[in-house]
């Protein structure tokens, strides 16, 4: 392990730091105010083996902007480049880098194939061990695609430099659904979009003919679930991707709403209301058979299934407030966190009202949207009802999300009384709030997994 990898200080309250040669380990404490200090990255424009400089110089800002994106990295200046002959075929002059402070360079070269692609690879070193620090095995990765899919090529390559860096799963090469808001208020037109994580490639997937919610993607990212008030009455639909067909899921009587996938991607969790209850039902999308997982003459609403598929969150008011319950999928008992054993085991105890759970894809945490004093916050809790913590603070905070490595929350923001809803997402430890950029003002925002 190098001495890069082995200085890396990664938790929910401890941010990266890459060791120095006076120091055998550099370690950035979050202190009161939350600074901490992004580790130095260099990622000069990759080597052009062909004509395509602007295509090359793209790609490696996208790369740049990933991981700057983050909070964790900084990256350096290019006009205090002190090195310019770089080659990843040759040992970069690591005095020349470690005067400008930097800790990482990333090295890479741009190349087109007498076939029409394009091949990027590139090298990651440690400027302070003086060594390329190996990914999945090799000194290097190289990636080939078509010149029109360069974004995701930077996107993985980010993807590598991300998870060697930190130890963490990717999330770059990801997509987010949400919903595009146009019109005035009373007239509002309603839309599923869809984009890269970084907001690029944005489009329309639904014409606005019809008000559609709460878009949720399957596992396989080629699949969205929403409800839609096609007919006049929220239900519950099926959107492909790739072909562009919307299905109705299902028959049943009165609304279906709240959507959103198993962990499997065989079956869809959703809430039906009938005469003024709602509870909460799972379909199975092979055989279309429905199971009714709720009782109770409350509104349990809003379902999100653990990853390992054993387990339920939702909202549910029936202990007088809108207040965050777990059950086990089969309707089993289980051991609830304040003693005894239920069906359903309430985990918030604490003043305000609860909302819109989804749990993690690490499986123990459960994000949030939280109403107290009338004010929105968006917090992440144990699945044993300890540690709570709220993430921000507005007017309006609604609908969290988390992207495919749990590491980074996605939500929806009102900034005041009658501002329009943007997209923003906050770090898992509450730093690096940041908005992202849509075309038109969007809600309801959902992460799809790592691109296969």
């Amino acid at each position: 392990m190098t001495r890069l990898l082995m200085t890396l200080v990664m938790t929910l309250f401890v941010t990266l730091g890459f060791a120095s040669p006076a120091q055998a380990e550099l370690k950035v404490l979050v202190e009161g105010g939350g600074n901490f200090k992004p580790t130095p990255l260099a990622i000069p424009d990759f080597q052009v083996r062909g004509t395509n400089t602007d295509l090359a110089r793209q790609i490696a800002d996208v790369v740049r902007s990933d991981l700057e994106s983050t909070g964790l990295f900084e990256m350096q200046n290019p006009a205090s480049f002190i090195q310019k002959d770089l080659s990843i075929d040759v040992q970069p002059r690591f005095a020349d880098w470690k005067i400008i402070k930097t800790d990482g360079l990333v090295v890479g070269s741009f190349e087109e194939l007498a076939d029409g692609k394009i091949a990027v690879s590139f090298r990651l070193w440690d400027v302070y061990a003086g060594e390329v620090m190996r990914i999945n095995g090799q000194p290097g990765r190289r990636l080939t695609t078509t010149p029109d899919n360069w974004r995701r090529i930077a996107h993985k390559i980010a993807d590598s430099i991300y998870t060697r860096l930190t130890g963490e799963d990717p999330y770059f090469d990801s997509r987010l659904v949400y919903i595009a808001e146009t019109g005035p208020k009373l007239n509002r037109v309603k839309r599923l979009a869809i984009m890269d994580s970084d907001g690029a490639n944005q489009q329309y997937l639904t014409p606005g003919r019809n008000t559609v919610l709460t878009p949720r993607f399957s596992p396989s990212a080629q699949e969205i679930t929403y409800m839609s008030y096609e007919g006049g009455k929220p239900r519950v639909y099926l959107f492909n991707i790739e072909t562009g067909r919307q299905e109705l899921l299902g028959n049943f009587p009165g609304m279906t709403f709240a959507p959103r996938f198993s962990r499997d991607g065989e079956s869809v969790l959703l809430t039906q209301a009938e005469n003024g209850n709602s509870d909460l039902y799972i379909m199975n999308l092979q055989t279309r058979q429905s199971k009714r997982l709720t009782e109770h003459p409350a509104i349990d609403t809003s379902p999100s299934m653990s990853p390992d598929g054993r387990s339920i969150v939702f909202t549910s008011d029936r202990g007088g407030s809108p207040q965050l319950y777990i059950m086990n999928a089969d309707k089993s008992p289980r051991t609830c966190p304040s003693g005894g054993r239920d069906v359903a085991c309430r985990i918030t105890f604490n003043k305000g009202q609860y909302s819109t759970p989804v749990w993690s894809p690490r499986g123990d945490l459960v994000a949030f949207t939280k109403q107290l004093g009338g004010k929105f916050y968006i917090g992440v809790i144990g699945i044993d009802g300890q540690g709570e913590r709220l993430l921000t603070e507005a007017y309006l905070d609604e609908g969290p999300d988390w992207s495919p490595n749990g590491r980074v929350i996605v939500f929806f923001r009102e900034s005041r009384p009658g501002a329009g809803p943007q997209l923003w997402s906050i770090d898992l430890s509450g730093r690096n709030e940041r908005r992202l950029q849509t075309q038109t003002e969007a809600s309801d925002p959902a992460w799809s997994p790592v691109l296969e």
